[in-house]
């Protein structure tokens, strides 16, 4: 079959003709500025490190800022991950799913480099809300798993991952939890000395990537301004030793290149009760989708069977399953979003704070072929959210709120297989802790309700959904904890889930939705036990989550390799424990062992669902002597063989890596900080169950990346 370039395509000129402002280049403009400031002042000096004398080890205290009660990761019911500081800038990769990829729980997607969402207890897409500081993102990843997620980490000051009751009150759709990033784009404190930033530059080896950041923060009386900015070039990726793609004479992954800039500015009034504050983002990309294939352009339905080529062409001798090579398909995206933070500090009378988080986005991205626009995708929305927090009545503490949104999502052209969509959502929560001796307590409550039309159809789905959990966390004995939680949860189906109709071929499927699809409902069950102080800490957690009407994709039939997917509903149950040990071995010395495991069933026959992570478990020796810290870590993946019908089986791997890190300071004591970090030294060929391309694009093999980051 001969490919042709449809119709539909328009010119890349056309995308060329928009006027836009580099995001780096206006943030740098903006931050030199303020270097006459910054030269003005001197920095402070940092406290060397002294580990002559170390103490008792315990867990650091981390606020949790998506808790909503600004609780720390030791008060929580259910298990939290919290990456900051140097084990964030280790953890740092070009996505936000790749930088969680190795905590425990924490899977990610993986579509080649430019496109990759946090997987959590085997849920993704709408599952897994990805908040920026308790707002809402709104790109277009809960889509499909090729599009980006429109969030830089490099940027990051805390990444958090939570689960059960305070992760309800982001949203009922999220039964997996919520990922919350926050940055320092808004200001919410004047600096002390008049300005402070940072400025981070690294490479790697693995893709050629050469990587720059900057942050920087002014201000004075009430004022603060803020500017930061990304910029990234990365190649084509090499894969592990053994990788022979037929027709290929290279080990890297054809379109894996990903090119990113991200800038932000932002100005905020600050008082001494609170700030109000708002900022401009603006991120474009370009990225490569690997394993795109041309052959089933005209494939279409029977049915519930797939039919490929003309029907009296049946015996042309052409091979459907055969690609055809030619320019991969190249995301070119641009995203820009004005978001508005503020908090008040006792407003009035019973009411100790008051905030809000409100953003207006404007996504756009076009899969360009051959040089040609062949599907540009849409999505502008709106969402606020106001927290009320009250002073304690009778020993209750805790907030009420209210968050509303709107999203007018659009696709035109070749791979337009979801008709446009307006998807409205309010919802109304409420969360309240409760303190008796050694017991904290927990409630969240929230109810919401979601309408999806669909504009060329006219059809109209609307939604109600309540839901409710319980926690509680036992401080039975100093350093140890147990904790509980109880979620009942409901979630609307997406509007892709109801109207999708048609060819998807960057994930090799034929989608059909289902507009009479009714709400999941979720019981989840988590127990957990932590021990956060002494040479030995642990934290493991173990849960069962039985969903009613669980929405997913069933495989009806295959043809060369495309899956033709129908929206179903079936009662699913997700089992899986998770968790991690550290033993203090001497004073610079610690090992750590961490793994996790899921299983996910369908309820009537015990069939598998698709993507599920294969267990893994690892250990990591950590090392710290004056300023140098170090780690050196063994993870074994197992080979995943629970899978769903027409899916296929992911073998094994292990994998060692490698980090060193050394924190210093020049003479006027500015702190500056070189890292290295060695992922899969010994070049082992993986692949990740979790992707729909994971025989296209495997994982990266040996990567070496460096980098440098100064405060000041």
């Amino acid at each position: 079959m001969t490919h042709t370039t449809s119709q539909s395509r328009r010119p890349v000129a056309v995308l060329r003709a928009r006027p836009t402002l580099h995001p780096v280049a206006l943030a740098a403009m903006l931050a030199l500025t303020g270097t006459g400031v910054a030269h003005a002042q001197a920095a402070p000096v940092a406290a060397p490190a002294d580990n002559s004398a170390a103490a008792p080890a315990s867990l650091p205290a981390v606020t949790v800022s998506a808790s909503g009660l600004q609780l720390g990761a030791n008060e929580m019911t259910t298990p939290v991950t919290v990456l900051e500081g140097d084990e964030l800038v280790r953890r740092r990769e070009a996505t936000l799913g790749e930088t969680l990829n190795s905590e425990p729980g924490i899977t990610s997607s993986h579509f080649g480099a430019g496109a990759s969402r946090p997987i959590i207890r085997g849920m993704d897409g709408p599952r897994v809300k990805v908040l920026s500081d308790g707002a809402e993102l709104h790109d277009a990843s809960t889509i499909s798993p090729d599009h980006a997620v429109v969030s830089e980490p490099l940027l990051a000051t805390q990444i958090e991952v939570l689960r059960g009751p305070s992760a309800l009150v982001y949203g009922n759709g999220a039964v997996g939890g919520v990922v919350n990033v926050l940055d320092g784009k808004i200001p919410t404190a004047i600096p002390q000395k008049g300005y402070e930033g940072s400025a981070e530059l690294r490479a790697n080896s693995g893709a050629g990537e050469k990587a720059g950041a900057f942050s920087l923060t002014g201000g004075a009386g009430n004022l603060a301004v803020h500017v930061e900015g990304v910029a990234r070039d990365a190649g084509d990726y090499r894969v592990g030793k053994g990788w022979a793609p037929e027709g290929e004479p290279t080990r890297k992954v054809l379109g894996s290149f990903n090119r990113t800039d991200t800038g932000s500015v932002g100005l905020s009034w600050v008082g001494e009760r609170g700030y109000l504050g708002a900022a401009y983002t603006r991120q474009t990309a370009k990225y490569g989708l690997p394993g795109h294939n041309h052959s089933f352009e005209g494939c279409h339905t029977h049915g519930d069977h797939l039919h490929c080529g003309a029907h009296e062409e049946e015996e042309d001798g052409h091979d459907h399953g055969a690609e055809e090579h030619g320019d991969v398909p190249v995301v070119d995206l641009r995203s820009e979003r004005f978001d508005i933070r503020g908090e008040l500090r006792n407003p009035f009378a019973g009411v100790s704070a008051l905030r809000l988080r409100a953003g207006v986005t404007d996504y756009v991205h076009d899969e360009v072929e051959d040089g040609a626009i062949s599907t540009t995708f849409k999505n502008k929305a709106y969402d606020t959210r106001i927290e009320l927090q009250h002073e304690p009545i009778a020993g209750f503490k805790g907030l009420i709120g209210l968050q509303t949104s709107q999203r007018k999502f659009s696709a035109d052209g070749e791979e337009a297989y979801v008709e446009p969509t307006i998807t409205r959502k309010l919802g109304f929560f409420a969360l309240e802790e409760y303190r008796l001796g050694d017991w904290r307590f927990e409630a969240a409550l929230r109810h919401d309700r979601q309408t999806a039309e669909a504009q060329t159809s006219g059809i109209e789905r609307s939604h109600n959904g309540t839901s409710a959990s319980l926690g509680a966390v036992w401080k039975f004995t100093p350093g140890y904890q147990v904790g509980t939680s109880f979620t009942r949860a409901s979630r609307a189906p997406s509007a892709e889930e109801l109207y999708a109709k048609g060819l998807h071929m960057a994930t090799s499927t034929y989608e059909r939705g289902n507009a009479d699809l009714k709400s999941e409902i979720s019981q989840n069950i988590d127990v957990s036990l932590k021990k956060t102080s002494g040479d030995t800490t642990f934290g493991v957690s173990i849960f069962r989550n039985r969903i009613n009407n669980y929405i997913y994709g069933r495989t009806l039939d295959e043809v060369d390799g495309l899956q033709l997917l129908q929206y179903s509903q079936a009662d699913a149950t997700f089992t899986g424990i998770e968790g991690q040990v550290r033993q203090r071995l001497n004073r610079n010395l610690g090992i750590t062992l961490f793994g996790d495991t899921v299983r996910a069933t369908l309820d009537a026959g015990g069939g598998r669902l698709p993507r599920i992570p294969a267990t893994r478990a690892g250990i990591r020796l950590d090392a710290n002597w004056q300023a140098w810290e170090a780690q050196v870590e063994w993870v074994q993946v197992a080979r995943q063989n629970r899978v769903a019908e027409f899916e296929s089986a992911t073998p094994g791997y292990g994998m060692l890596n490698l980090g060193v890190s050394y924190n210093g300071q020049f003479s006027t004591g500015t702190p500056w900080q070189v890292y290295l970090k060695a992922n899969n030294l010994t070049d082992r060929l993986a692949y990740a169950h979790t992707s729909f391309i994971k025989n296209a694009a495997p994982l990266m093999g040996r990567n070496l990346t460096v980098g440098v980051k100064v405060a000041f």
